[in-house]
């Protein structure tokens, strides 16, 4: 009979004091942010709250946080007990996040809540006409920020909890998204101060004068739990453990910034601190991240299930490479090694014992595209060049979105509306940026696509 996972079973020590939290208590979360800290520093413990289901709070809570991490790889399985997490929290428990930012031992607040989980316009600002974001401006400027608790972004509970660490008059504090965008340092930061502007001015003043917002550039392939999982972790470790995850063995973790209150040694677990992040993120949002979507969306098409399918077809792959290549145009800068990259990718991706399902990567694709296939696109049209792997990418999302009848996407209102317009490709094509839909070759050429596609 397997033994129940908590500290006592486990004879740990007792729990490292909180003074990380983290906002988006997911598998990938669990297999980076939390793995590199155990590895840093013991003296640094996380308390993690879901991002919207309670689920996983629910899980973990009577594991004292404890959790397998299983690195998958073709030579077999390495099982990892994590301790790092010591606190477990759901979304809604907002009084316990207002009461952790005002701790002054907590020095860092990471983030991972997806692309549309900042709520940004196209133009990088907050979203003001996005219902919950107006829903949290009218709640937090109804009660001068005291009171509710109702919150439903991240950037109004992250306004919420900043008000309560300036009124405690507690040193400044980094907030550190680690998300798949371009430059999201500054977006988070343009989220945060956007919300704050709009309901207390001193409190906007005193967040640009005593908060960072680090930027970061994170790279770990973490499929979603399945229920097998949970079976090998008992036959490897002997544990009931109702929460494990699996990972590749590569990880990767780049931070530019600085922290005012702190931080643990991530250095000594192989983080790297940069001066200039910009085209270290663009190399993983391109490459990675932008490859993902393609498959995702032309593997689907072509009956694929997962990432390995994927790849191993050489219809997919060839156009994931002419994609990389149009990328590589505008990765130029010393030290990023693109082809050693591209050639780690594809081993990656391989991985045959890593089962990362295209469906999973599919959802909230009107955000990804926009920061992924959108951006190289335009740079290669500004280069002169036609763009035709960015372009087929951008078709495949829209051949992928007509073909389907219930979209899995934070912005499902606006394609469901574009989908039933005469010029559905172009309406959709006008969801992901308006400049390309406007623009009338290249919108002929994306729709010749899809029409191929389809």
């Amino acid at each position: 009979m397997s033994t129940p996972l908590n500290r006592k079973n486990a004879a740990l020590p007792d729990s490292a004091p909180v003074r990380l939290v983290h906002l988006g208590l997911g598998a990938f979360h669990r297999a980076h942010q939390v793995w590199y800290t155990q590895k840093a520093d013991a003296n640094w413990g996380y308390a993690s709250f879901t991002g919207r289901s309670a689920k996983m709070s629910d899980a973990l809570t009577p594991q004292d946080g404890l959790y397998t991490l299983v690195t998958r790889s073709g030579d077999g399985d390495s099982p990892e007990l994590i301790s790092s997490l010591v606190e477990a929290q759901p979304a809604a428990n907002v009084a316990r996040l207002v009461e952790l930012m005002a701790d002054p031992q907590v020095a860092v607040v990471t983030l991972t809540i997806t692309e549309a989980g900042y709520h940004l316009a196209a133009d990088g600002s907050l979203d003001e006409s996005n219902a919950d974001v107006a829903s949290d401006l009218a709640a937090l400027a109804s009660d001068s920020l005291e009171g509710s608790l109702e919150l439903k972004t991240a950037a109004g509970k992250l306004v919420k909890g900043l008000a309560a660490r300036k009124a405690a008059e507690a040193d400044g504090i980094a907030i550190m998204s680690c998300d798949n965008i371009a430059e999201n340092g500054p977006l988070t930061a343009g989220a945060v101060l956007g919300l704050a502007e709009k309901v207390d001015a001193d409190l906007a003043a005193w967040i640009k004068e005593t908060v960072t917002f680090p930027s970061t550039s994170i790279d770990r392939i973490t499929p979603a739990t399945e229920d097998s999982l949970i079976a090998d972790v008992e036959a490897q470790t002997g544990f009931q453990d109702n929460a494990p995850v699996v990972t590749e063995p590569f990880a990767s973790w780049i931070i530019e910034g600085e922290f005012p209150a702190g931080r643990p040694n991530w250095e000594n677990a192989g983080v790297e601190f940069v001066s200039d992040i910009e085209q270290f993120e663009r190399r993983k949002l391109w490459l990675l991240n932008g490859s993902h979507s393609l498959m995702a969306y032309l593997g689907q098409l072509r009956g694929h299930a997962t990432v390995a399918d994927a790849i191993n077809d050489s219809n997919v792959r060839s156009h994931v490479e002419a994609l990389w290549d149009e990328a590589a145009n505008h990765l130029t800068a010393e030290g990023l090694n693109v082809p050693g990259y591209r050639r780690s990718l594809i081993e990656r991706f391989e991985n045959p014992r890593i089962v990362h399902n295209l469906a999973q990567i599919a959802i909230d694709g009107a955000t990804k595209q926009r920061m992924r296939a959108v951006p190289i696109l335009k740079a290669e049209l500004a280069a002169g060049r036609p763009g035709n792997g960015a372009a087929l990418s951008i078709a495949a999302w829209i051949a992928y979105v007509l073909g389907t009848e219930e979209v899995r996407d934070t912005r499902a209102s606006e394609i469901e509306e574009a989908k039933l317009l005469d010029d559905a490709p172009l309406a959709l094509l006008g969801v992901l940026d308006s400049e390309l839909a406007s623009n009338e070759v290249i919108s002929t050429h994306i729709k010749k696509l899809v029409t191929e596609l389809s």
